[in-house]
C-alpha cells in the first residue's frame, strides 16, 4: 500500500453498541467499553492494510442479542435455524462512491449471548476474552475477510491474534477444544 492509499481511508471508526439482552451487562458490566475497544482496535489494525472510499469516518454497529434473536437472523439471512455466536451483515460498498462527508457504513456484528457464554465455558476460556475474539472475528467479515477456504481462514486466523494480542487475549486457537 503506498502513502497516498493510506491517505485515502478513513481516519476513524465509530462504534455504536446496542445490549438487547441483560444478560450481556449482568455477565461482564463493561461489556460496551470491551466491545467498542476490540472493535476500534480491529479497524485500527486494518484500515492500514484494505483501500476504502475516502472518508473521515467509517461506522459500524454492534448488537449484543441472545440465541433465539440470534437465530431468527440466521434463519432469515442464511437460511440456517440455528442460533451461531456471531454474525456479520457488511454495510456499504466499498468500491462505490460516498457522498461528500457521509461516513462509510462498515456493517453491523450481532452476537448471541447464550451461545457465546456456553462456548466459552466449554473452552474454559474467560468469557471477555471469547467475546472481544468473536467482536474482532465479526469486525474483519465487515473489512472482507473470510474462512471460506484453508488459505483465507489461515490469514483471519493471524490477524486476529496479533490484534488479540494488542488487547491482551491469549491465542484463541491454541488448545481449544
Amino acid at each position: 500500500m503506498t502513502d497516498l492509499d493510506s491517505e485515502l481511508s478513513p481516519t476513524a471508526v465509530t462504534v455504536d453498541v446496542n445490549v438487547a439482552a441483560a444478560a450481556w451487562s449482568n455477565a461482564c458490566p463493561e461489556v460496551e467499553s470491551q466491545v467498542g475497544a476490540a472493535a476500534e482496535l480491529t479497524f485500527e489494525q486494518m484500515r492500514s492494510r484494505i483501500v476504502l472510499p475516502f472518508t473521515a469516518i467509517a461506522s459500524l454497529d454492534i448488537l449484543l442479542t441472545d440465541d433465539a434473536e440470534q437465530r431468527r437472523l440466521n434463519r432469515t439471512w442464511r437460511g440456517e435455524d440455528v442460533p451461531t455466536n456471531v454474525l456479520a451483515f457488511p454495510g456499504s460498498d466499498f468500491g462505490g462512491a460516498l457522498p461528500p462527508g457521509a461516513p462509510l457504513l462498515l456493517g453491523d456484528v450481532v452476537l448471541a449471548f447464550e451461545t457465546v457464554a456456553r462456548e466459552a465455558t466449554e473452552q474454559n476460556k474467560p468469557f471477555t476474552d471469547h467475546l472481544r475474539h468473536l467482536v474482532v472475528h465479526g469486525v474483519l467479515h465487515l473489512l472482507g475477510f473470510d474462512h471460506q477456504n484453508d488459505a483465507d481462514a489461515s490469514a483471519m486466523e493471524m490477524q486476529e491474534i496479533e490484534i488479540l494480542t494488542r488487547l491482551g487475549v491469549p491465542d484463541p486457537y491454541r488448545d481449544t477444544i
